[in-house]
């Protein structure tokens, strides 16, 4: 299997079967290379490592993001934390990392962000 398709089926899992076509639409639109390389790369040769869980590395990357400001990714990461099993809890207190070290409106931009993906989540589609 190459990281192409292990990242994709890395991603279909993290997303969802119903949302991985737009994902990957999403990430082609502008620029193919972006996508082959995202998930060949980001899904296929990072995601599937091992040494930690899904949910531990989805708090690592939340922490990250957030404390860079990339809100498209935090947006999708909030999504996958939920979905490799990580609670609000967990993600609360992995964003009080966040304010520690890279300040507190770094955690306030991420909590905006989280509210809008929980209020996604909880439209109906």
């Amino acid at each position: 299997m190459s990281d192409y398709e292990r990242g994709l089926a890395q991603f279909r899992d993290m997303v969802g079967a119903e949302r991985i076509d737009a994902l990957v639409e999403r990430f082609r639109a502008v620029c193919p290379d972006f996508e082959k390389e995202v998930v060949s790369v980001v899904g296929g040769r990072i995601w599937t490592r091992g040494g930690i869980d899904l949910k531990t590395r989805s708090l690592c990357s939340i922490c990250v993001l957030a404390a860079l400001g990339r809100t498209n990714a935090l947006a999708l990461n909030f999504d996958m934390a939920l979905n490799n099993g990580a609670n609000l809890e967990e993600i609360f207190e992995a964003l009080f990392q966040v304010a520690v070290y890279a300040g507190f409106p770094a955690m306030w931009d991420a909590l905006v962000m989280l509210e809008e993906v929980l209020a996604e989540r909880d439209a109906p589609r």
